[in-house]
Parts: structure tokens; C-alpha cells; sequence
């Protein structure tokens, strides 16, 4: 068992000082720059690219495909990505406000919980890219996301104590 102990002990750091000198590829999404609009065909099929919308964490824009006045596609031009984290959770968000916005056919979709932030940069460069293509919900909604104004935090957390829990919680005692 003694003789365990130095192999383990090497392999621990080994193992962290691989993950502490990880450095994330460029996306090359993120640094995609987009026309206004650009039509695909002259069948009533047309692809517009919403504005890039500047959020704490990266920029959020996206292009949207209408045809016959249908919502059809939504593509992620650029999610946030300035971290790792961003990534993952912009990642993570991307398919369920690409499949409540094709569902609702607008831009007045529901933040995922999570990633306000990245929620709000795709649902107003959304909404940007409707307008250029002279779109309206059936029901006259529009996306209305304004960027949250939150300070950055390295793990993406928004509560002022120092050990990342709301104000005023206590963990049960056991």
C-alpha cells in the first residue's frame, strides 16, 4: 500500500497541472461577421443575420430562415464565449431558445434558467433579424430583452456573498 502512495500523488498532479494549463480553442462562430440579409432564393425563402448583441460574457447573434412567412430555422452565428463556462452554458441554452422560438414563432421567448444572459443576446438579435426581414408574430409579440446589467463574476454568479449563495440562505444543519 505505501509503495501506491507516491505513484497516486504524481498522477494527482500531473493530472491538475494538465487541467490548470488548458487553454480553450477560438471559436471560430464567435468571430463569424455576418451581412444584414442575404437571400437565399426568390421562393418567398429568405436568410436574415440579426445584429450582434454585446453581452458581459460574449457576443449573442443570430440568422433566422422565413419562408412563406414561417420561422423555419434559427442558426447561432455567436453565442457567449469569453470563458469556458460560457461556453458550456450558452451550449446548453442554444437548442431550447432556437425550439421555443421556431414553436412560438417570435422572438418573445422565456430566458433558460441559467443563462439570462446569453438568453437575452439571442432574443434581441432575434428580434433584430425578424425586423430586417419584415417579420411579425402572428400575435404581434416581439422579443423586448434588454442585456442585463450584472457585473462580471468569474463563475457567473450574481450574489454578493463570498460563498455564492443567495443573501440571507442558510444550508439545513445536520
Amino acid at each position: 500500500m505505501p509503495r501506491r502512495a507516491p505513484i497516486v500523488i504524481a498522477g494527482t498532479v500531473a493530472g491538475l497541472a494538465a487541467v490548470l494549463s488548458f487553454k480553450p480553442h477560438e471559436s471560430g462562430v464567435s468571430k463569424a461577421v455576418a451581412s444584414a440579409s442575404t437571400p437565399a432564393t426568390s421562393d418567398g425563402h429568405d436568410t436574415f443575420t440579426g445584429s450582434a448583441i454585446a453581452t458581459r460574457y460574449g457576443t449573442a447573434q443570430v440568422e433566422v430562415t422565413v419562408v412563406n412567412g414561417k420561422i423555419t430555422n434559427i442558426v447561432a452565428v455567436a453565442l457567449p464565449d469569453d470563458e469556458p463556462k460560457s461556453v458550456a452554458i450558452s451550449t446548453q441554452a442554444e437548442p431550447t431558445l432556437k425550439q421555443e422560438a421556431l414553436t412560438k414563432q417570435t422572438a418573445a421567448i422565456d430566458a433558460v434558467t441559467g443563462a439570462t444572459i446569453t438568453s437575452a443576446g439571442y432574443e434581441a438579435s432575434l428580434q433584430s433579424a425578424l425586423d430586417r426581414a419584415g417579420f411579425t408574430a402572428a400575435d404581434g409579440a416581439r422579443g423586448s430583452s434588454t442585456i442585463p446589467n450584472v457585473e462580471k463574476h468569474g463563475d457567473h454568479g450574481g450574489f454578493d456573498g463570498d460563498d455564492g449563495a443567495p443573501p440571507g440562505f442558510a444550508p439545513p444543519r445536520g
